[in-house]
């Protein structure tokens, strides 16, 4: 049996008495009912990771003697998602399955026919980091060490504004002038002798994306790509875009 993971902040590694506390010492206390001696996997959401063994084990905190940390490899080539939030609990689908994935990083997308709206700045910093956690808890599960950036909810304009911008742009596309993934991919490695260093994948809304935000993004050099001859919910053509990449880049 895998040992059981554990989330503890950098700072906290180098802390006289590292510790789990809050829900992480009660999950492993009440739980799992760990006790004195059970060794544990922690890992500091930037690629380090180790065994740690459990010195003290209370609901409230467990004390822990943290083994030689190692560091997990970093990908060479980073895969950002920018997403336009769907309606319900399918983001949380999609931040989910994105970290078991590879992305590195996701963009949650405010777009003219997103139907989920923000109640003030406040409630966008609220869901960005409700989504944070989601990703977080999705690490813990998957064995993945670095826990993807969430970003706050942003505009198309605020999103293709960002410096630096993407080798490679993308958009999830049913325009007639869309071509697969791996073709667009062939072509960059055609013009720069080779594959992009970091890509960003746009998809839209359940209704799409507008025309003047179509023409927005291609004139910002996005390459529209097909998902294939069907028709894809928002969630399905975005963990197709990701495992497409993840399988052609990695």
């Amino acid at each position: 049996m895998s040992a059981h993971r554990f989330y503890l902040e950098p700072e906290r590694w180098i802390s006289e008495g590292p510790a789990l506390d809050g829900p992480d010492s009660h999950h492993c206390a009440d739980v799992l009912r760990l006790g004195v001696g059970d060794k544990i996997v922690i890992f500091n959401g930037r690629g380090t990771v180790a065994e740690a063994e459990l010195l003290e084990v209370h609901r409230k905190r467990c004390s822990l003697l943290i083994g030689n940390p190692h560091q997990t490899p970093t990908p060479r080539r980073a895969i950002t998602l920018a997403q336009a939030v769907p309606k319900g609990k399918n983001m949380d689908l999609i931040l989910q399955k994105g970290v078991e994935l590879g992305a590195a990083e996701i963009v949650p997308l405010m777009t003219s026919r997103t139907v989920v709206r923000l109640d003030g700045a406040d409630d966008g910093e609220r869901k960005r980091e409700r989504w944070q956690q989601i990703a977080l808890e999705a690490c813990k599960q998957c064995g993945r060490n670095t826990v993807p950036l969430i970003e706050d909810p942003s505009t198309l304009e605020q999103f293709l504004a960002r410096v630096p911008a993407p080798d490679l742009l993308l958009l999830a596309s049913l325009q007639p002038d869309a071509r697969p993934i791996k073709e667009v991919l062939a072509k960059h490695f055609d013009a720069t002798g080779g594959l992009p260093d970091s890509v960003a994948v746009v998809v839209g809304p359940e209704g799409d994306f507008t025309p003047t935000e179509i023409e927005l993004l291609k004139q910002a050099g996005a390459r529209p790509v097909t998902l294939g001859p069907t028709i894809l919910r928002a969630e399905t053509a975005a963990l197709y875009c990701l495992s497409v990449l993840g399988h052609e880049l990695f």
